[in-house]
């Protein structure tokens, strides 16, 4: 079971990375000129490795959520972290990703590029908030299950 924890906290934190980043630059960003905001989304390519860690997460908070399911309060904060994690990847396919495939990650522009940075932004910070509010039940999770 902790090795399972371990990894389930480990690949949940790296999840945390691109959203968080997203997120902490977003006012910024969000004032930039066209030239500099696609300068900028430059600095991302390579980035969609971290889809690996957002989907090892959810698995692994999937298969933890399964473990512990004999321990009410450890089982419902697991499956809260389970869906938030869920949804963190439906608003990426949702919104992020049609951005990136309308822009050819950002080299192209498009007419309405300001539309699609605030559908891209909005997302990632969206994405951002859901990922650390299933960390958050994770963690609860994991310290109430450590407790047995």
């Amino acid at each position: 079971m902790l090795a399972l924890q371990f990894i389930a906290l480990f690949l949940t934190a790296f999840a945390l990375v691109p959203g968080g980043s997203h997120a902490a630059s977003l006012l910024t960003k969000l004032h930039m000129t066209q030239q500099a905001y696609f300068t900028a989304q430059s600095v991302y390519n390579g980035w969609a490795l971290f889809g690996i860690a957002s989907i090892g997460a959810l698995v692994a908070n999937a298969v933890l959520a399964i473990a512990v399911r004999r321990q009410p309060l450890p089982f419902r904060l697991m499956l809260l972290a389970v869906v938030c994690l869920a949804g963190g990847l439906v608003i990426f396919f949702a919104y992020t990703y049609p951005a990136n495939v309308a822009t050819q990650n950002w080299t192209v522009v498009p007419a309405n590029w300001e539309a699609l940075r605030w559908q891209w932004e909005v997302s990632h910070a969206a994405n951002a908030a859901l990922t650390f509010a299933g960390f958050g039940a994770l963690c609860l999770a994991t310290l109430l299950t450590a407790r047995r």
